[in-house]
């Protein structure tokens, strides 16, 4: 019989021979950041032909409509507009690489100064949104799906239910009508002052956030109870009530754990659904944002911008998968070894 020690030697002296295997979680990160890149490349190619592809010239974003052929033909000439588009597709890839992102056509400030401010209030404004709206959702979409069929799951999911079904805009609206117009108790426009924050009146992100926090709920509410009431019917779930151990310890110990790997998933999906609810919502409460400043550059036909905006919203959004697979795997042990 050979000890442990000399096993150890002959496991080393074989490891000699052999390259060392990167740990799966390891390998399975380098994996989702490699295809977050090509999609992020994928992503940039649409975006580009996207904005190439728009009727009219951008040109009469800084001379406008009534200029003549000569000064249009001379700014198209100055924004490179009569290069080949695989080389200002080349010129533009190469400077979001070196963090030049651009000129604004319409601003007549970099693109990154433009974004800057506005990033930030969509910022002020997201995160209000998921301090609330996520702890909320998962404590009564967890409740409601560990008593299904019940009076508390009735209780929830059925506001949740109906709230769906209305848009985002349309509840927007009626909340600046009857808090900003008929009680007069908040402001019914978020406009901030140049210079502040939009913490520097707090009420003007009441409205905003509790339209994000309604809608996001609903749609959230829903899944996390879905994801937990099927892991209360589940086998293992069964047998541990066969067995008489105590519901509470059925919940925390065993549902709970294989229902937050699916309540992760929902809350990436709410998260990027955020970022498009909050295009829609800023709009309506003229809140100045990183979407509205999407929505005005469309219209204005400020390429620049819009291509920034874009590829910037992209790489959150795969920046946000690839956390959310990375937090499930560590959640679930054997998805580490299958990595």
């Amino acid at each position: 019989m050979i000890s442990q020690p000399v096993q150890d030697v002959i496991a080393d002296a074989g490891d000699g021979h052999r390259p060392r295997r990167a740990h799966p979680l390891t390998r399975m990160i380098a994996l989702r950041i490699a295809a977050g890149i090509l999609l992020a490349w994928v992503v940039s190619v649409i975006i580009f032909v996207g904005t190439e592809v728009l009727p009219g010239n951008a040109a009469y974003a800084v001379l406008g409509r009534y200029s003549s052929p000569s000064a249009l033909a001379a700014v198209s000439a100055q924004l490179g507009l009569n290069k080949p588009a695989y080389q200002r597709y080349l010129e533009w890839l190469g400077g979001v690489l070196h963090g030049n992102l651009g000129t604004s056509l319409t601003a007549h400030e970099s693109v990154a100064a433009f974004m800057s401010g506005r990033l930030g209030n969509s910022l002020i404004l997201a995160a209000a949104t998921m301090a609330i709206m996520i702890p909320l959702s998962v404590a009564l979409g967890l409740a409601a799906g560990t008593k299904t069929g019940q009076v508390e799951d009735h209780l929830i999911s059925d506001p949740a239910l109906a709230i769906i079904g209305i848009p985002d805009f349309v509840i927007g609206s009626l909340l600046a009508v009857f808090f900003g117009v008929v009680l007069h108790v908040l402001p019914p426009v978020s406009l901030v002052l140049p210079g502040t924050t939009p913490l520097s009146d707090p009420a003007i992100l009441v409205l905003p956030t509790l339209t994000l926090v309604l809608v996001g709920y609903a749609y959230m509410v829903r899944l996390v109870r879905a994801g937990m009431s099927e892991a209360m019917t589940s086998d293992y779930v069964e047998w541990a009530r066969l067995n008489g151990i105590p519901e509470r310890r059925i919940i925390s110990k065993h549902a709970l754990r294989n229902a937050l790997a699916p309540t992760v998933q929902t809350t990436a999906l709410t998260v990027q659904w955020l970022i498009g609810g909050i295009f829609v919502v800023e709009t309506v409460f003229g809140y100045p944002g990183i979407g509205q400043g999407l929505v005005q550059a469309v219209q204005a036909r400020d390429i620049p911008t819009v291509q920034s905006i874009g590829l910037i919203i992209a790489f959150i959004y795969i920046g946000i998968n690839i956390l959310a697979d990375i937090i499930v795997i560590l959640l679930i042990p054997k998805l580490r070894t299958q990595a």
